[in-house]
């Protein structure tokens, strides 16, 4: 397959999904019933209109809880490709794969440090 026929391939699967979620939009629109509520555009949390503003700060001990999900998160992401990659690299991919993990587990000392972990 030359490079010309590659991105004609390309071009045609995003021209494909474009169309696809177009016409899931005018099929919803046509058939969707629409019904107007004057609840509909009110901020509300479980049914009850909310007391506090929408557009609030949140305390500064969520950040720490954030970090360490960002940081196991981004551990997960990477460990599958790893996975599948380790029988064909051998060491040099669990080298590479310890580094990483130090760096991760530097993170979490880190925020243990700092009371991330601690139960408030």
């Amino acid at each position: 397959m030359s490079m010309l026929q590659q991105y004609g391939v390309l071009f045609g699967l995003i021209i494909g999904a474009a169309g696809f979620v177009v016409s899931m939009l005018v099929i919803t629109r046509l058939f969707g019933k629409v019904r107007q509520e004057p609840g509909k555009d009110v901020p509300a949390t479980a049914g009850q209109l909310s007391r506090d503003p929408v557009w609030v700060r949140y305390h500064a001990r969520y950040y720490g809880y954030a970090l360490l999900f960002l940081a196991f998160d981004m551990e997960m992401a990477y460990m599958y490709p790893w996975a599948v990659v380790y029988k064909e690299v051998g060491i040099v991919a669990l080298l590479d794969m310890g580094v990483f993990l130090l760096i991760l587990f530097l993170g979490l000392l880190y925020g243990w440090s700092q009371g991330a972990l601690r139960r408030q």
